[in-house]
């Protein structure tokens, strides 16, 4: 049992009942926004490509930084303090 084209003019109907002809073109223009927002977010991710070799270096230094141990890093600011 599959959805018949009659169905989907039933269904149609009824939303454009319930809603009215305004709501439906308002939620159209929204869908619309959303996929030209989507689409220009896709492009600036490509554009942001060159910069990952930057945003790998920096990841790396926060790495390197975690993988001291909490007492060391504890001594060398007491020792900082100090000075």
């Amino acid at each position: 049992m599959g959805v018949s084209v009659w169905q989907i003019i039933v269904i149609a109907v009824l939303v454009l009942l319930l809603f009215g002809r305004g709501k439906v073109s308002e939620l159209m223009g929204d869908v619309a926004k959303g996929i030209t927002s989507f689409r220009k977010g896709l492009r600036e991710g490509d554009a942001d490509d060159g910069d990952q070799g930057d945003r790998a270096d920096q990841a790396k230094s926060i790495t390197d930084a975690r993988e001291t141990p909490v007492a060391e890093q504890r001594a060398e600011t007491k020792d900082n303090a100090r000075s």
